[in-house]
């Protein structure tokens, strides 16, 4: 469990959209900075490819991007894995082709003050649910499929959620637009609190204490980029 609950949420609030976050020539360059670098994971069972933005790469992108992300959430630190090769990463390029299921980002050390999480749409296609309900243990994937619970990965996998907000059924008209990946009794206790329809260039904005994952309306593949944030 966090240390510092009390002074993470006193930076918490609503998520939020920044449309065109992003000019159409900066998502040109983001797009071919994500062809340029090197795969990290090419996970085949849940059919994702991510790739760590190293900050060997494209050093002037990197300042255009700092300066508007400072411009959105004001005083931040970046706070994401370092790639594979050790380098400091600005964050992550994902390309998927199937939804990512629950989860959280709140990261594995408890003296951080985690702040906001970022995803910038790189494709026009995609969809990603923010629910009410938040969280503050380590990064963790939650699930009630055992086969999800003994897989390994970076994130913990656990099935906790379902002790902590309550037995309250799931919106089945909103499970069935948006959520049909999951489980609908993994979903027991939720509340969304925005669905963010992806447009190219456009920023959303969250806590990272929000449980979060994809819609199931994915066509062929989406890419994002997303950056971890903390505050000092």
């Amino acid at each position: 469990m966090h240390k510092f609950i009390d002074k993470i949420k006193r930076f918490e609030s609503k998520p939020f959209i920044i449309e065109n976050f992003l000019t159409k020539e900066e998502v040109s360059l983001f797009q071919k900075l994500y062809e340029e670098l090197p795969i990290e994971v090419n996970n085949r069972r849940q059919k994702i490819i991510k790739k760590k933005w190293s900050d060997e790469y494209n050093k002037d992108l990197q300042s255009t991007y700092i300066k508007k992300l400072k411009g959105v959430i004001s005083d931040f630190q970046l706070d994401n894995p370092k790639t594979i090769n050790g380098a400091k990463s600005l964050g992550l390029f994902q390309e998927s082709y199937m939804p990512v299921t629950l989860h959280v980002d709140t990261g594995f050390d408890f003296k951080k003050l985690i702040y906001k999480q970022t995803l910038l749409a790189l494709s026009d296609t995609g969809e990603t649910i923010i629910f009410k309900n938040r969280f503050y243990g380590c990064s963790t994937t939650f699930s009630i499929d055992p086969k999800e619970l003994s897989s390994k990965g970076y994130n913990r996998r656990s099935s906790e959620h379902l002790k902590l907000y309550g037995n309250k059924d799931f919106n089945k008209e909103i499970h069935e637009k948006y959520l049909g990946h999951e489980d609908i009794n993994n979903l027991k206790g939720l509340e969304v609190e925005m669905v963010f329809k992806w447009k190219l260039g456009d920023l959303l904005v969250f806590d990272r204490s929000n449980l979060h994952c994809s819609s199931n309306n994915i066509k062929n593949k989406k890419l994002g980029f997303t950056s971890s944030t903390k505050r000092l």
